[in-house]
């Protein structure tokens, strides 16, 4: 007997972050989360999600209940890769692009956590099972708006926490500003401990140059997003003056153009977001792409759904820890010694608290087959 989707279900639920979060061009206002529940013919159901920071979350809904969700329903859900790709090109008018890699990422990950559920494993063992474990860095505070001295305490205290790196935003004003900020907190921590820069694509090719002179010295992880991310050439020429590692990726929305970084030998480090590069078939590809170039991958945000992908493959070096959906789930991340660490249980490894999500959903759309 043939499987079948029969039904699905749409939410969103808007959580305001926990701090203020600030970077070189915008402010995180809200966390738009976007749930789409798919229940099939053997009676198992899967649950994926997207986000947005806080535009473009009603888009994206309007895109799955206008287009996709009608095509989706009384599909075999086994067939994930030909699911995918046709959605993508029914949208095709409307790709390569964040509204319908974000549309495409709800659907691509309730497959998967229908397939690791149907078959009674992890997520990260079902793709690979590379890691047991991956060492985390923490977002969390370094917001670009900190002063000198909010930085150091913060960092200490990750630090303390067992974090085995810490990401600072830079950006500010004047070249100066960012030196000081870096510097005191490379001060307070020592050698032997991680330091991630991220420029948020704030800067211009004279300027990126600039500060990433200055900030030689200061041993950083890497720098990120130093440029518009649709520059290419641009981070390529940069990555040729300097010896800091160049990391981009969260605003590249289909492996293809990770393909032409990778090319153009414009990066160092991949920073694929299962989100918006339009889900977990995207991302498993970009990360084998990106060991083929003998590259790292530290993907961005996510890290409840991130730990497994990581996990999964053998390049991944780093999970980054920004609190994303502890007001909607019972479960949480394991962090051991700094280290992140795979859920063993079926499926996404994410545990959804159903009530909260009543309680706190905008939008709740049903179909039916």
């Amino acid at each position: 007997m043939s499987l079948s989707v029969e039904r699905v279900t749409l939410r969103q639920v808007n959580l305001p972050p926990r701090v203020v979060r600030t970077d070189a061009i915008q402010s995180f206002v809200t966390q738009e989360t976007l749930l789409l529940t798919l229940q099939c013919s053997d009676g198992i159901s899967g649950t994926g999600y997207a986000y947005t920071i806080g535009t473009g979350g009603s888009s994206v809904m309007a895109l799955l209940k206008d287009h996709l969700v009608p095509r989706l329903l009384g599909r075999d859900p086994n067939c994930v890769e030909a699911i995918w790709k046709d959605l993508f090109f029914h949208t095709h008018a409307t790709a390569v692009g964040a509204i319908t890699s974000l549309a495409l990422c709800c659907i691509d990950t309730a497959l998967w956590d229908w397939r690791a559920r149907k078959l009674q494993q992890p997520l990260w063992k079902l793709l690979g099972g590379a890691q047991s474990r991956l060492p985390m860095y923490t977002t969390e505070g370094g917001w670009l708006h900190l002063s000198p001295q909010q930085l150091v305490d913060q960092t200490l205290q990750a630090k303390a926490q067992g974090f085995r790196g810490v990401k600072i935003k830079v950006g500010r004003p004047h070249v100066s500003e960012d030196v000081a900020r870096l510097s005191a907190v490379r001060e307070a921590v020592g050698t032997g401990f991680e330091i991630m820069t991220d420029a948020n694509q704030g800067l211009h090719r004279p300027e990126s140059v600039r500060r990433a002179r200055a900030f030689e010295g200061l041993d950083l992880a890497w720098l990120e997003e130093p440029l518009p991310a649709e520059d290419i050439s641009g981070h390529r020429q940069l990555r040729a003056k300097t010896s800091i590692p160049v990391a981009v990726g969260e605003s590249l929305y289909h492996p293809m153009q990770f393909r032409q970084y990778l090319e153009e030998g414009a990066c160092s480090i991949v920073q694929p977001d299962v989100a918006r590069i339009g889900g977990i078939t995207p991302w498993i590809k970009t990360a084998h792409l990106a060991e083929t170039f003998d590259l790292p991958v530290c993907p961005h945000f996510l890290m409840e759904l991130h730990v497994s992908l990581c996990a999964a493959v053998p390049n991944a070096t780093w999970v980054e820890y920004i609190p994303q959906l502890d007001d909607i789930t019972a479960s949480r991340i394991c962090i051991k010694e700094g280290y992140a660490m795979p859920s063993e249980a079926f499926g996404l490894g994410i545990e959804w608290d159903w009530g909260a999500i009543a309680a706190r959903q905008a939008v709740f759309l049903e179909f039916k087959r």
